[in-house]
């Protein structure tokens, strides 16, 4: 009986997943509509189709950390145990804060990317003949460098204000420090009388020399990274392997104090390891 239990909680997991997933948001939207028009409500679509476009809403808002739950599940399923469903949930928050941090990475280099173009459009403007201010505008509208702080900027330029204040300001923003080598361009310019293209086509190519010495920094890393990743991996092998040979090994892990003992020692051990590693490359990007 008391073997039972975890399977029964796993089960009950499973099972209050299928109803998030599920039946909750039908129910609600069946709710609204009832008390919005009072009307007939249509059958909503079946339960397959239903499920998998929970699961891709999921997905999409959740990200890959959603998996951890599932594989928690599954595992704890196989092993008749509640410890996997307890490490998966762990896991969510961890892999989470990953993918946030691998999405900010992203917009912080397109941001970078987006400072270049702007650069290098401003400069051909005002090569074309069109005043700071103009040229400024057109830029801006063209390339989207100055996110957030853009109304800020364009407002500044159309109308006399602190241009170069408003571009530290927009510099801010992650991704966006190029900008300041602008504002230093664009007041230089102004007060000295001097070359606001030439200064321009010199920040544009030092930014573009930083942002190929990060890409070749992360292409010589990109190895490092993957036998991380792969060293990590084995453990999951390993088990795979023990159950193909007949091993039976969620049970010697999960039923056995020597079992127990073991994984609590090597998820401690793995989870040390792979930050060291990422922190290794980390800090290598960084330099």
């Amino acid at each position: 009986m008391a073997g039972q239990m975890p399977m029964e909680a796993a089960l009950v997991c499973l099972g209050a997943l299928v109803w998030l997933l599920g039946g909750r948001h039908y129910g609600m939207r069946r709710a609204r509509l009832l008390l919005a028009g009072g009307g007939v409500v249509a059958a909503g679509p079946p339960v397959r189709e239903q499920a998998l476009a929970e699961l891709r809403r999921l997905h999409g808002r959740w990200g890959a950390e959603c998996w951890a739950l599932v594989a928690g599940l599954v595992l704890s399923l196989l092993g008749a145990s509640v410890i996997p469903v307890v490490a998966g949930a762990a896991g969510v928050p961890v892999l989470r804060r990953v993918r946030l941090a691998r999405q900010a990475r992203r917009i912080r280099e397109r941001r970078a990317d987006a400072v270049i173009a702007l650069c290098g459009a401003l400069a051909g403007e005002v090569r074309a003949g069109r005043q700071p201010g103009e040229a400024l505008l057109r830029a801006a509208r063209d390339s989207g460098g100055l996110g957030d702080a853009q109304a800020a900027v364009v407002a500044a330029a159309r109308f006399g204000g602190d241009v170069p204040g408003a571009l530290a300001v927009a510099a801010r923003q992650p991704g966006a420090e190029g900008l300041l080598g602008l504002a230093a361009c664009w007041r230089v310019a102004v007060d000295q009388g001097a070359g606001l293209a030439a200064g321009l086509d010199r920040l544009d190519g030092a930014l573009r020399a930083e942002r190929d010495q990060r890409a070749d920094l992360r292409a010589q890393l990109a190895g490092a990274r993957a036998t991380a990743v792969l060293l990590a991996a084995l453990p999951a092998l390993g088990l795979l392997l023990g159950a193909a040979m007949g091993a039976d090994p969620l049970r010697v892990l999960l039923h056995s104090g020597a079992g127990l003992g073991c994984l609590t020692a090597g998820a401690v051990f793995e989870a040390a390891g792979t930050w060291w590693a990422m922190r290794i490359v980390r800090r290598a990007e960084a330099v």
